[in-house]
């Protein structure tokens, strides 16, 4: 076997006590600078699970590291034994995505002791992020679309019993789904509405618990205007 392929499968260095808690403390510390960045950019639309998320990502990331090292061997039977990990919850914006490749980026950066492209990365990423921030939410909510959940007791119409308040304050409303709740007493409907204009969120939502069947209204912005 040639002597690179043997030795690509060897550690050829094992850091020390000192400089794993150094990596391990710079991985924290880059991760809550990439949650501060997700944080100042985001604003209103930040998911408040993420920034922690991040932060444990980026320490996560140099721990793998420090394992790997420069054995590959290593490195293939991580992958294989992380690909079992399944997850449920989507990320909601593409933005997030990033700033999760972000959080993994340094993290390897400061595991191999590569702290100064991490700093580097850092300033840039983050003068990035804020140039291409996006704008504030409009005020005027009959200017976007938005989602609106509702549970209701199950009846023959629900769509009947809406109907008045839809048509009072909504442009445009489309049903996206229906299911059961509560072992089939109540029924989920969830809309893609648009306001009229004037019309706020609130005054909205508190119209459509003034109808006896309903139990829970969930309105929100349409990930799809983001």
């Amino acid at each position: 076997m040639p002597d690179w392929l043997i030795s690509s499968f060897q550690t050829t260095s094992t850091p020390t006590v000192g400089e794993l808690f150094w990596r391990l403390g710079g991985a924290f510390i880059v991760g809550l600078a990439v949650a501060g960045i997700y944080r100042a950019t985001r604003g209103h639309e930040a998911v408040p699970t993420f920034p922690p998320t991040l932060v444990l990502l980026s320490i996560l990331i140099a721990m793998v590291t420090q394992v790997i090292g420069d054995n590959v061997a290593r490195a293939f039977s991580l992958v294989g034994a992380l690909s079992i990990v399944r997850f449920r919850t989507v990320v909601r914006d593409t933005q997030d995505t990033a700033f999760v490749i972000f959080a993994v980026v340094v993290g390897m950066a400061v595991g191999a002791n590569y702290f100064v492209l991490a700093l580097i990365g850092l300033s840039v990423v983050g003068i990035a992020a804020a140039l291409t921030r996006p704008k504030s939410s409009p005020k005027d909510w009959s200017n976007v679309d938005c989602v609106v959940e509702i549970r209701m007791e199950a009846h023959e119409g629900p769509g009947e019993i809406l109907q008045e308040v839809f048509d009072e304050a909504l442009e445009f409303y489309e049903m996206l789904s229906v299911g059961t709740a509560q072992k089939g007493e109540a029924v989920d409907i969830s809309y893609r509405v648009r306001l009229k204009k004037g019309v706020l969120p609130a005054a909205f939502v508190a119209q459509l618990n003034a109808l006896e069947p309903v139990q829970r209204v969930d309105f929100r912005r349409s990930s799809d205007t983001n």
